[in-house]
C-alpha cells in the first residue's frame, strides 16, 4: 500500500522532467550544415562588438586573424541585418556583448575561404569555457 505514493511520485516526477524546457534553443540559422562541417574546428579566442560590418568580431588570439560573425550561411536572405546581430549560441545569451568581449573557446564555420589580409566571414556554433571582460 506504500508503494502506490512513492509510485505515483516518482511518475509525477518523471512527466515533468519530460516536458521541462531543454537547456538549448533551436537556431533559426544553422551556423553549421551538412556543407560546412569538416572546415569547423575550435579556436580560442575573445569575442567583442565593434564599429563597423560586421559588428561582431573573434579574434583568434595569438594570430592576427581576426573573424566576422554572421549568424550563418544564407543567413542574409532571411535578415538583411545579420551582419549586426547574428545569432549565437545560447550559452552566450548571458552576456551583453555591447559592454563586455567573451574570451573562451568557440567552435567556428567558416562562411569563405581565408585570405590574407581581411577579416574571414564565419559563425559561432558553440561556445565553452568562457569568461567576460568589461570594455
Amino acid at each position: 500500500m506504500k508503494r502506490i505514493p512513492v509510485l505515483l511520485v516518482l511518475v509525477l516526477v518523471a512527466s515533468v522532467v519530460a516536458v521541462s524546457p531543454q537547456d538549448s534553443k533551436k537556431r533559426q540559422v544553422a551556423c553549421k550544415t551538412a556543407e560546412n562541417a569538416k572546415t569547423c574546428y575550435w579556436t580560442h579566442g575573445r569575442l567583442a562588438a565593434g564599429n563597423g560590418t560586421p559588428s561582431y568580431r573573434l579574434w583568434k588570439i595569438r594570430t592576427d586573424r581576426v573573424l566576422g560573425i554572421y549568424s550563418g550561411p544564407g543567413a542574409e536572405k532571411i535578415d538583411e541585418l545579420d551582419n549586426e546581430h547574428p545569432e549565437l549560441p545560447s550559452s552566450l545569451d548571458k552576456y551583453d556583448l555591447l559592454k563586455t568581449r567573451i574570451f573562451g573557446d568557440f567552435e567556428v564555420c567558416p562562411l569563405e575561404p581565408e585570405k590574407d589580409g581581411y577579416m574571414q566571414a564565419a559563425c559561432i556554433e558553440s561556445a565553452k569555457n568562457t569568461v567576460s571582460e568589461k570594455h
